[in-house]
């Protein structure tokens, strides 16, 4: 990896930190050749801090740690984005990161479908909802839907109409985030397990 340190004329370049689990972005260092160096030898992130013009490994006080998984450069080799496994809050205020955002795993759109799941169940009263609905009527009620719907997959996959097949799916897979939460767990729980048995 060549890294353009005299790109500026402090010899130094920014160091995006990003979660290697969650893929947040976590702060913004700054790093010469000596603390890009030193975060490689020790396997904690370490900066150059500016304000106080000397090598700064992130926690060193704190023992909030930035654990080093890997380092990739852009196409301008002078920016770094740091892959790393925080241990604690990342920014000095106490925050998970510098934008005062929690550190917390999402999958897009179906982390948004899972909130709004959340929360049709938690303000059932006063309103008109399939979801409060459904859970409403018991975990039984709620299996019984998943296997409904896997039986329409099925035999939508075995038809040749793709709309339909997609349309079953996707209510499988609505109806199964409602069976989790009705379970008291979240997509997260699944995944670290299908991660687990990947790594394994």
């Amino acid at each position: 990896m060549k890294i353009d340190f005299n790109k500026s004329s402090d010899g130094l370049v920014p160091a995006i930190i990003q979660d290697a689990k969650t893929k947040n972005v976590l702060m913004l260092g700054y790093m010469n050749q000596e603390a890009y160096d030193k975060t490689n030898e020790i396997g904690l992130v370490t900066f150059y801090s500016r304000s106080k013009s000397r090598l700064w490994t992130k926690g060193e006080e704190s023992g909030n740690v930035l654990s080093l998984v890997d380092i990739k450069i852009d196409c301008d080799n002078d920016t770094l984005l740091v892959s790393v496994h925080p241990k604690g809050p990342t920014c000095h205020t106490g925050t998970d990161t510098c934008w005062h955002e929690q550190n917390v795993q999402s999958y897009g759109f179906l982390s948004t479908l899972e909130d709004v799941i959340t929360s049709r169940v938690e303000n059932a009263e006063g309103q008109k909802s399939y979801v409060a609905s459904l859970f409403a009527k018991g975990i039984n009620k709620v299996a019984q839907k998943v296997g409904e719907e896997a039986v329409e997959v099925v035999i939508e996959a075995k038809d040749n109409n793709d709309d339909l097949f997609l349309e079953e799916s996707a209510d499988l897979l609505f109806h199964y985030l409602i069976l989790l939460q009705a379970k008291g767990f979240r997509l997260e729980h699944v995944i670290n397990i299908l991660e687990s048995r990947h790594n394994n």
